[in-house]
């Protein structure tokens, strides 16, 4: 007995319908593609462009048990006004001072220490970021 062939010979009547389908998948993930780069393109860009305010902290000195002085040096756009948060921390990681601090002086670039009071020893102090108001 011979058996009964239930596909049509390989190759002769063109593409089968999970070639057509693979390529569909392949034209969708390329397209899903371009458009995740796009957008994280985009954000980064913004990110950049539109930040009218950025700081960097320059040190930080514990002054006492109860203090810790954090130096900044913050640039902006002319005019603009903003707040940066300072954040310090204890030896074993607690936060024991947050501190939202205003820039409106009115120059392009300042140059400031500030003060934290903290509720325990701290051990490191850091800047968490700067918006623009």
């Amino acid at each position: 007995m011979t058996a009964v062939r239930e596909q049509p010979p390989e190759g002769r009547y063109g593409r089968s319908a999970d070639e057509r389908a693979d390529r569909k998948l392949k034209v969708a993930g390329a397209v899903l593609g371009t458009l995740f780069l796009a957008m994280i393109g985009w954000f980064g860009w913004h990110y950049v462009v539109d930040s009218k305010i950025s700081a960097e902290m320059i040190k930080f000195d514990v002054v006492s048990d109860t203090e810790v002085q954090v130096h900044l040096e913050i640039r902006k756009d002319e005019g603009v006004e903003g707040v940066c948060t300072l954040r310090s921390r204890s030896e074993d990681g607690a936060e024991v001072a947050r501190k939202d601090v205003t820039v409106a002086e009115p120059g392009s670039r300042v140059d400031r220490v500030y003060s934290l009071r903290t509720t325990a020893r701290a051990t490191s102090a850091e800047l968490m970021g700067c918006t623009a108001r």
